[in-house]
């Protein structure tokens, strides 16, 4: 008798964009995506960014209220089984982390901050599994605030960034009140051409050994403007220079967005709809591109697929989750020692388990991660070289990783070693204290950078009381080390936050 598979369980992808917020529940069987829902909503955070770059009240609760909706659709979901990023707007916006802790609090899940280079990866990623070939491709999606572009084989993106211009922020600074005419389509489309005009050497199509066979365009605007002439017979749906033109045209003809009645414009796309054909017309005629086609997969299904591997690598210690292999990239690119970098990774973990015995699996990762790249700042310099791998973690594009999670690693680098208050406030968040004590006790640990022997350091926990058991022979052994062991009890006795004790 054959048991039937159990299905498994569904993943959920929330996609926090400039201009909607989209919501998309999938399944994931091998190879096999199976979508279960869809929802999207017009929200218009990116045109909520005033003059100060900050998001504006209204703003802000549009996009709350949307997550709120979302929330009920999630509910029963299990915390690891839902990712939620935000792009573009967030990115900007200077009041973002006020924003970000309103609406973590409202869906009940974090909330990430990708970077642009890893927004275009997950989008490649997408595209890529929905719609599979081995045809050398340039993948183009243009958002509310920013424009990705992404030259992929198979599954694998060689070049990907993102330019600082998309439909709603050109719709905005060019349409104002949605206004068209002949001069501010041209100047809509020499500022779009500014911004994409460094992307010329990496991305356009020469003659002799193209980089890429055939232009893909996911997303939002690509679908819009696709679906336009098709319902008008201009083309199949296929968008072309000369299709382009005549939507522009149909623009500049009427003179106003609300008077534009085109056959298969969305209310909701009426509002960007010129500074989406204006980035679409320069990037095909300054890239070379004959025929753009719309793309089966986006941003959303790329984090789906994203999510899936890092579960797998979580639970069936298989599969792949990019965020080691980035890792290992960036101890590669900086010249890191790595047998120092494991001794202290292998030490932080085992003292943190001793502290957290309950930990979640995502906090243990992020302590080996920051453990393994506490080092990166010495191609800097020696001197404060915790500082400038804080600041090197919080400002890298690695694969995988978030803004947020970035600047977390930075903040664990930043606090291996000297004085605590240059942390103070971020210690507020428990969950960061015992990460941060753990690591620097490795370091310390670790000083002398040669072999240490199991046991020789155990810790021993109740509430904020901390008693560190040294080994008498280690101690006799590393007096510098056993110095600063001291000193260490002296640093965190001034914030008064753990009571440290030792005893050799």
């Amino acid at each position: 008798m054959t048991v039937p598979r159990t299905a498994p369980p569904a993943l959920a992808a929330i996609d926090m964009g400039s201009n909607s917020f989209r919501l998309e529940i999938a399944q994931l069987n091998r190879s096999n995506y199976r979508r279960q829902e869809y929802l999207k909503e017009t929200v218009r955070l990116g045109a909520g960014l005033d003059a100060n770059g900050e998001l504006t009240e209204a703003a802000m609760q549009r996009g709350l209220d949307c997550l709120a909706r979302f929330a009920q659709r999630l509910q029963g979901f299990e915390p690891g089984r839902v990712r939620a990023v935000a792009t573009q707007t967030l990115r900007e916006a200077r009041n973002r982390n006020s924003f970000l802790a309103r609406a973590q609090a409202v869906l009940g899940h974090p909330i990430e901050v990708i970077s642009g280079r890893e927004e275009a990866r997950l989008i490649f990623a997408g595209v890529a599994r929905l719609q599979p070939s081995q045809t050398p491709r340039l993948v183009i999606d243009i958002g509310g605030r920013s424009t990705e572009m992404i030259l992929g084989h198979g599954r694998v993106p060689l070049k990907a960034e993102s330019f600082q211009v998309g439909s709603v922020s050109l719709s905005m600074r060019f349409f104002p009140e949605g206004r068209f005419s002949a001069e501010a389509f041209r100047a809509a489309q020499v500022a779009a051409g500014a911004e994409l005009e460094e992307a010329l050497s990496q991305f356009s199509r020469p003659l002799a050994q193209p980089a890429w066979v055939e232009a893909l365009g996911s997303s939002g605007t690509v679908g819009a403007v696709a679906q336009i002439l098709a319902a008008t017979g201009v083309t199949d749906g296929s968008i072309t220079p000369e299709a382009l033109r005549w939507c522009i045209e149909q623009c500049i003809a009427v003179g106003h967005m609300d008077k534009l009645k085109l056959p298969g414009l969305k209310e909701d796309r009426r509002a960007v709809v010129g500074g989406g054909l204006c980035i679409l017309y320069t990037l095909l005629t300054q890239f070379g591109i004959e025929r753009l086609q719309p793309a089966k997969g986006a941003l959303r299904q790329g984090v789906i697929f994203d999510l899936a591997e890092r579960l797998e690598a979580a639970q069936l210690a298989q599969g792949r989750d990019m965020r080691d292999q980035s890792v290992a990239e960036l101890q590669r690119r900086f010249g890191v020692d790595r047998e120092q970098a494991g001794r202290v990774q292998d030490l932080a973990l085992a003292l943190y388990k001793q502290l957290q015995p309950r930990a979640p699996r995502e906090l243990q990762r992020e302590l080996g991660w920051a453990a393994a790249l506490h080092e990166l700042g010495m191609m800097v310099s020696h001197h404060d070289h915790h500082r400038h791998t804080a600041y090197l973690l919080a400002h890298v594009d690695a694969s995988g990783f978030s803004q947020n999670q970035l600047k977390r690693l930075g903040d664990l680098a930043l606090g291996q070693r000297g004085g605590l208050r240059k942390l103070e406030p971020q210690l507020g968040d428990e969950t960061l204290l015992w990460q941060v004590l753990a690591l620097r006790l490795a370091v310390i640990h670790a000083h002398a950078r040669g072999a240490i022997a199991e046991g020789s350091m155990r810790l021993q926990r109740q509430g904020r009381r901390v008693r560190v058991q040294l080994d008498r022979d280690w101690a006799a052994a590393q007096p510098r080390a056993f110095y600063l062991m001291q000193e260490e009890l002296q640093a965190w006795s001034k914030l008064e936050l753990v009571e440290l004790t030792l005893q050799a």
